[in-house]
């Protein structure tokens, strides 16, 4: 596809990092009501990545929050992150949390 936009070199490499942690702090990720190990839910986000910067609307590591990592498309649900024995949060929180915790670190 060359019309794919693919987002900003640091957005890239900043959701990439989210990716990271959420794979690294023992996390799950539950979409439509199934809990899913973050390797997983890096797959499923990574095509919703690429189906919203082919629409080029990922701009920001926000944008991705907002349009791929927030709800199901398919069922308007929130989706959850889980970390250890810590509650189940949004991840649209839990991922700004931890923008928020990564680019405080730089």
């Amino acid at each position: 596809n060359c019309n794919a936009t693919q987002a900003p070199p640091v957005t890239r490499a900043e959701i990439d990092a989210l990716f990271k942690k959420l794979q690294a702090a023992d996390c799950q990720f539950n979409r439509n009501g199934s809990w899913y190990s973050g390797l997983q839910a890096q797959s499923h986000l990574t095509q919703k990545l690429e189906y919203f910067e082919n629409k080029d609307m990922i701009k920001t590591t926000e944008d991705f929050i907002t349009h791929a990592a927030s709800v199901s498309s398919s069922s308007g649900k929130a989706y959850l992150v889980k970390c250890g024995n810590t509650p189940a949060t949004e991840s649209k929180i839990w991922l700004q949390e931890q923008l928020n915790i990564l680019r405080g670190s730089k």
